[in-house]
């Protein structure tokens, strides 16, 4: 018996589509997104894994719109109309939140590292306590489905969707948790506050002290001299590049032929410098005219 594989024709181009980060290599860069790949790769797609990855990298996928349980895609084939890519997970609720919640209370570095946007290294074995998982174990943990006339299920269209959603994982870890039906709200609900807050026995605590009676002790304003650096400070190029921007993460599924935060880091970079030597010229420039008015 024979068996066809559909669209080994180079697909189309899709103008504007979701290119994948890394130009080789793994997915996903911290452990849970490689989790979640690693998941995808148990289930032994062949060569339907690797060129999931080149429709990856190419920008075929051209959206990705994820939901409690559900993802929708869109992916640009060989054929006119892009296919639709639908991939369903098992959600979390009712009393299966509770016990996960009450498991992560029981962990206040858990908590601790959830309150600050991480994921906590063995976060999987608080859902394995309480009977449940975090990532997919199990092929038939997921439903997929797409259009196109593959006969595989996954294809590689699916594989592509699957492998930019663990990159997406690297900038929002709480993004596994909303596919799981679980918002960040009600994860991080009163009682995983309270718990982080009992793991504060860790750091040291220091003891409060009176506020001087002076104004002056209080602002702690200095005793200027004549070195005109100590009022305005001195000027100098950030040590850290695009600190804000690189705070608020990569740009959700981005869409441009360039990564993002690398393309503005080199523009901060360029910006500083040029208001560096901007701010020294105009510095040089007074004390010139500082000078002259002395030599009248």
């Amino acid at each position: 018996m024979v068996y066809h594989d559909f669209e080994y024709t180079r697909p189309r181009e899709a103008k504007g589509g979701i290119r994948a980060q890394s130009k080789r290599g793994d997915f996903g860069a911290s452990w849970w997104a490689r989790r979640w790949v690693q998941a995808l790769e148990k289930f032994s797609l062949g060569s339907r894994l690797s060129r999931g990855r080149s429709y990856a990298r190419r920008g075929q996928v051209v959206s990705i719109d994820v939901g409690p349980g559900e993802v929708a895609a869109s992916v640009q084939g060989s054929r006119k109309r892009p296919y639709r890519v639908s991939i369903a997970v098992a959600t979390l609720g009712g009393s299966d939140l509770q016990k996960l919640q009450a498991a992560l209370v029981e962990r206040p570095v858990f908590a601790a590292s959830l309150l600050a946007g991480r994921m906590p290294e063995n976060i999987e074995d608080a859902f394995a306590d309480v009977g449940l998982s975090l990532f997919p174990s199990r092929k038939s943990d997921l439903e997929t489905h797409c259009s196109c006339p593959d006969f595989a299920n996954p294809c590689k269209h699916i594989a592509a969707v699957y492998l930019l959603l663990g990159e997406e994982f690297d900038r929002d870890p709480f993004l596994i948790f909303r596919m799981r039906g679980i918002e960040r709200d009600d994860l991080l609900g009163p009682d995983l506050r309270r718990s982080a807050e009992a793991s504060a026995w860790m750091s040291p605590t220091l003891s409060p002290e009176p506020l001087p009676a002076d104004p002056d002790a209080f602002w702690g304003r200095p005793e200027w001299d004549d070195n005109y650096d100590d009022i305005i400070g001195s000027a100098r190029v950030p040590e850290e590049t695009a600190a804000l921007p690189r705070q608020l993460g990569r740009f959700p599924f981005w869409q441009g032929s360039e990564e993002f935060l690398p393309a503005l880091e080199a523009v901060y970079a360029r910006a500083s410098q040029a208001g560096l030597e901007l701010y020294l010229d105009a510095d040089r420039s007074s004390q010139s005219s500082v000078e002259g008015l002395d030599d009248c």
